[in-house]
């Protein structure tokens, strides 16, 4: 104690009263408060204040006070920052009694509004030997502070270091415990998912499963997955309040709030939707308030982006819903590639038996139906040489006419099968007669240009037959749909190989369509499912004026020709 200075038996009851109830607080803010009040009533101070120091114990980094109204402590304006008589004790860390704080020499004086106030008594907070703070009590009511307010206020700092201690201890405890919670609810949803998607292939399913997972783990009133492809993004599932109909529809991601998670590879907490980016789902008339944007990525790749749109119940997403959701999305990444590798598999199989199919009946029909109409249009034209009777002559004219038509036809159904010239002789012959049946079969005006850059890959062999076949028909059916559908009068071909790469354009004068919608048709579906098994890349842009369709592709490895 000071100076021989004697504590009466009632204040001592008090600061054992006191020391009990600082202890016993858990949160950091009301500790202070009430300590600040306890102060007050211990000493007769009209105001305390509690100077918090910053990590370098040279200047105050917090001020908390109590006796000021909040109209006076907006008068004040900036609260202190450790200058003057309040740094004396930052300097010097041992109690300090004046009995008017305004004539120290190290008094700057008070700002316009402070209230006037004379005496003063300071006292150093320490936690485990280290200055913490400063107790500050001003202006007592009856006069000076004496030497029992002194040593009141060292007791009281010295609870208070007991009780700020435990409190900092509490909380770390706290923020320790809700960080295990966090992980372990992080972990759960990684599990889930995995457990959902376990030994499920069909990425319509599996993207299926991790929507309505995805839905449920953060409450989200509805959830969409959008996947890269190519330049877009498609809508590859939904769960919850998001319309079913806009599964399989095409997005631009520029300026998006999805393509900034792609580009970024970093989720997106965005509280108004309304105010942010451009939200791509509203082109297809889904409305959100708030939403959680979160990169689906594998081995540095970004596979698309799950949304989660308006908590159903509840406040607005937080970050503990950022981070169950990127929990998930890791487990949900995995998954999809798998998914996919599986579906890429399934789809190059499916394609390959596919074109064995045609190339089979391709020459059945050459070798077996072509022949045989032949050899029946040679009997025939023999039994008319043969009979003087005009009307059969006339009839079998006729039939051989009619014969000559379908071998026709047949010839070019079996061209469009598989055409020979695509296995013999290449991509390049194969192309020009493409171009040529078309231009003699519907007399439009088609410009094509076709340059194969043998020279780069520095020898004669051809592009790997799976490349090969992919342009073709991509070109194929690009140009059946200008002549076909979009009633073009014009089309404009190139493919040209350009710094290892095929790139295709197509450009017609037709009506146009929707490239975006589901109902686009099969045709652009297997063009866009080549490509991607290729991995290239396909725009397909259209409007009233024309459509034009643009690729490239991987110039592949080379394979010698076989005859």
């Amino acid at each position: 104690m000071h100076g021989g200075s004697i504590l009466d038996e009632e204040r001592l009851r008090q600061l054992i009263e006191a020391g009990r109830s600082l202890v016993s607080q858990r949160e950091l803010g009301d500790l202070l408060d009430r300590f600040l009040e306890v102060a007050r009533d211990l000493t007769g101070a009209r105001y305390a204040a509690i100077g918090v120091l910053d990590d370098r114990r040279e200047n105050l980094a917090d001020f908390i006070t109590s006796g000021l109204d909040e109209r006076t402590k907006g008068i004040i304006g900036d609260l202190p920052r450790g200058r003057g008589v309040l740094g004396l004790l930052i300097n010097n860390p041992e109690p300090l009694r004046l009995s008017n704080v305004s004539e120290h020499v190290r008094s700057y004086g008070f700002p316009p509004g402070h209230p006037a106030m004379r005496s003063f008594l300071g006292v150093p907070i320490l936690i485990r030997g280290e200055a913490w703070g400063n107790l500050y009590l001003t202006d007592k009511e009856d006069g000076e502070f004496d030497a029992a307010d002194e040593d009141s206020a060292v007791v009281l700092a010295a609870w208070a270091a007991i009780a700020v201690d435990n409190a900092r201890l509490y909380t770390s405890m706290d923020e320790r415990r809700a960080e295990a919670e966090r992980s372990l609810q992080a972990l759960e949803a990684t599990t889930e998912i995995a457990r959902a998607v376990g030994g499920e292939t069909r990425l319509d399913r599996v993207l299926e499963l991790i929507a309505k997972r995805s839905r449920a783990l953060v409450d989200a009133g509805g959830v969409a997955i959008m996947l890269v492809d190519g330049e877009d993004f498609r809508v590859a599932a939904t769960a919850g309040e998001v319309p079913p109909r806009i599964a399989g529809s095409r997005v631009k991601p520029s300026g998006s709030l999805a393509g900034r998670a792609v580009s970024s590879g970093r989720p997106l907490l965005v509280a108004d939707i309304s105010s942010s980016l451009r939200f791509a789902l509203s082109d297809l008339g889904v409305k959100a308030r708030s939403g959680i944007f979160v990169p689906l990525q594998y081995r540095g790749t970004t596979l698309g982006v799950i949304e989660a749109f308006d908590r159903h119940d509840g406040p607005e997403f937080g970050p503990q819903d950022e981070r169950l959701l990127l929990a998930a999305a890791a487990s949900a990444a995995t998954a999809v590639a798998t998914a996919q590798s599986v579906e890429r598999e399934r789809l190059r199989r499916s394609l390959q038996a596919a074109e064995e199919e045609r190339r089979r009946w391709a020459r059945e029909l050459h070798d077996e139906t072509l022949q045989a109409l032949g050899g029946l249009r040679v009997l025939l034209s023999s039994a008319r040489r043969a009979t003087k009777d005009s009307s059969l002559r006339e009839a079998v004219d006729a039939a051989v006419e009619q014969l000559a038509d379908e071998i026709t036809n047949l010839r070019s159904l079996i061209t469009d099968l598989r055409p020979a010239a695509l296995d013999e002789l290449g991509l390049a012959p194969a192309l020009d007669a493409l171009f040529q049946r078309a231009r003699t079969g519907y007399g439009l005006q088609i410009e094509t240009t076709v340059l194969l850059d043998y020279e780069q890959r520095r020898t004669p062999d051809r592009l790997h037959g799976d490349i090969e076949t992919a342009v073709y028909r991509l070109v194929q059916e690009s140009l059946n749909n200008a002549i076909r559908h979009a009633e073009a009068n014009r089309i404009e071909i190139d493919v040209m190989e350009e710094d290892g790469e095929v790139r295709i354009r197509v450009r017609d004068d037709g009506k146009g369509f929707d490239p975006n919608s589901p109902s686009a048709g099969f045709g652009l579906t297997g063009m866009r499912e080549r490509v991607a098994l290729a991995g290239g890349q396909i725009d397909v842009m259209s409007s009233a004026a024309g459509t034009t369709v643009r690729a490239s592709l991987p110039a592949a490895p080379a394979v010698r020709a076989t005859a």
